[in-house]
């Protein structure tokens, strides 16, 4: 079917060609504002992104890099939630989650966005002058111990060791359980007892003699965190942003 007649000097359309027009034209000035719609999209990115992160993660990892992407990106909105426990990302309707890369379910999409995180055992020199310091994690029943409770778990977390191939899970007592990393840091340096934090969390403490480090030789190192999201969810253009700029 022909739908355009040409000359030498001129191209019109039949009129077949005509009433194609007709029925097409508005859809095709539709199709040109949406491909408009996604070019601007790339130039100015916008959208909404929720994030799930322990605290540590959104303190260490996420934040730095929060910092300058917002300013760079001014239209883009992130929400982040804070929680410690295994967040189920998408009953939550979350985009994405940041935790260990153990942690990060076989079936979801894992971007390792920092290095392994080693762990330390601190406590301050008042407290290791009065009850002493322990050699190994076996020694450790003998101690007051800062507790953290694992919301997702519902139970005390177990302090987790390692030496020469050796794994070993100790569960520790003491007179306070704290969720939060900054007061279980501070409840260390006050002599309140001993606490299993990432060992990142205590390099200045550490540095200035707030804290001492024990039981170096066993404490292991974690895979890095990840920042995982479902294979079959399809993410905007600020979401692949964010991506890039956590992975670098």
């Amino acid at each position: 079917m022909r739908l355009l007649t040409r000359t030498t000097r001129s191209v019109a359309p039949t009129e077949a060609g005509e009433r194609l027009f007709q029925r097409l034209g508005p859809h095709l000035q539709e199709i040109e504002q949406e491909l408009s719609a996604l070019r601007d999209t790339r130039e100015h990115p916008a959208g909404n992104i929720r994030l799930t992160a322990g605290e540590h993660a959104a303190s260490a990892v996420l934040w730095p890099t929060l910092k300058p992407f917002m300013l760079q990106y001014p239209d883009i909105h992130i929400e982040i939630t804070v929680d410690n426990g295994l967040t189920d990302i998408v009953d939550g309707r979350f985009d994405a989650g940041i935790r260990l890369g153990e942690q990060v379910a076989k079936d979801m999409i894992a971007v390792r966005i920092a290095p392994d995180m080693r762990m330390a055992v601190v406590g301050s020199a008042d407290y290791l002058a009065r009850y002493g310091t322990p050699q190994t994690p076996y020694e450790l029943d003998r101690h007051r111990c800062i507790n953290m409770r694992l919301p997702t778990l519902g139970g005390i977390y177990a302090w987790e060791f390692a030496h020469e191939g050796r794994e070993v899970r100790v569960r520790v007592d003491g007179q306070i359980t704290l969720n939060s990393l900054p007061q279980r840091i501070d409840a260390a340096a006050a002599g309140l007892g001993l606490a299993y934090v990432p060992e990142d969390s205590v390099a200045e403490a550490l540095a200035d003699g707030r804290l001492v480090r024990l039981l170096e030789a066993w404490t292991p190192s974690f895979t890095g965190y990840h920042l995982y999201y479902p294979s079959r969810r399809q993410h905007t253009a600020a979401f692949s942003l964010l991506v890039d700029a956590l992975r670098r």
